[in-house]
């Protein structure tokens, strides 16, 4: 989708918004999927609910574009516009034990800088790629480290209020990669409180997580992670790889030789490819399990 509207462009400079006509969001997604529309990056978050509001009284759709590491994005012209939130402050702000980030801000970077300042509890998530803000959303885990376990706050936009609001811990609620958030909510920051550990302890953890990542996933091909849940009591990629599964491909949408719950762009994949595989893939482990599986992947698709 277009901007053509005069107005709405001119408007944008003065909301800290830049444009980027007819992007390519393959170029911007860790699968290397998806097709062109604008981009609107948004340099002042402030001025958030004042463009949602613009472009909703033009009657223009719009989706917000994280990190697109965990997204499989339609191919050709997209239907909406693609908000994106450029980082301000690229290092968390530290107050004692409490660690406020910027939800633009990238996840492996914050661990990293927490780490460096003797904060742990989040080396599982090191290797997860994205933002933090796409961490909170799914809340975001791996290696019995979860993100959801040291929020104790949130800033966000609502698009119930249409308003940016501050929710408490209280208030929020973190399942196994669900969160009580609405699906319109776009978070802007969020403070952390972590509990105190010495760098090197934090170090030898991270390097553990990170061999363990290096032996089991396919790091250097082009995926969205898991893209299935894995239902309760049981792995997903345990009951795709006991199918014989593995290296099974549509087109160049491939299950990973590595990890049978990691499906790869092996060259030119398109998104019609990687549905085919993922359905495919699901109706087997349904008829062999009588298992429904759940896609963990965001799929922006209508078909």
């Amino acid at each position: 989708m277009q901007l053509n509207d005069p107005s709405l462009l001119a408007a944008l400079p003065e909301l800290g918004v830049e444009r980027l006509p007819s992007a390519s969001i393959a170029e911007r997604t860790s699968l290397a999927i998806g097709g062109t529309t604008d981009l609107l990056l948004i340099r002042r978050h402030g001025g958030l609910p004042d463009l949602i509001a613009l472009l909703d009284r033009a009657g223009i759709p719009h989706r917000l574009l994280g990190g697109g590491t965990n997204l499989l994005v339609q191919d050709g012209e997209l239907p909406w516009v693609l908000l994106h939130l450029v980082p301000g402050d690229t290092d968390p702000h530290l107050e004692g034990r409490v660690a406020r980030v910027d939800a633009a801000a990238d996840l492996g970077r914050t661990v990293t800088f927490c780490a460096k300042h003797d904060l742990g509890g989040m080396e599982g998530l090191i290797g997860v790629p994205g933002s933090v803000g796409g961490a909170l959303r799914m809340n975001a885990g791996a290696y019995g480290t979860q993100i959801g376990s040291w929020v104790r706050e949130v800033e966000l936009y609502r698009a119930a209020t249409g308003r940016i609001e501050t929710l408490r811990e209280p208030s929020i609620s973190f399942e196994y990669r669900h969160t009580s958030f609405a699906p319109d909510d776009i978070m802007l920051a969020v403070k952390l409180e972590l509990p105190c550990k010495p760098f090197s302890e934090i170090l030898r953890d991270i390097r553990v997580c990170n061999e363990k990542r290096r032996a089991s996933q396919p790091l250097n091909q082009k995926s969205a992670g898991c893209i299935f849940k894995n239902p309760p009591g049981a792995s997903a990629g345990r009951m795709i790889d006991e199918l014989g599964l593995k290296g099974f491909a549509v087109g160049d949408a491939r299950v990973s030789d590595r990890h049978a719950n990691f499906f790869v762009n092996a060259g030119q994949a398109r998104c019609a490819d990687m549905l085919a595989l993922i359905a495919q893939v699901r109706e087997r482990v349904r008829q062999a399990f009588g298992v429904e599986l759940e896609t963990e992947v965001i799929l922006w698709a209508t078909a």
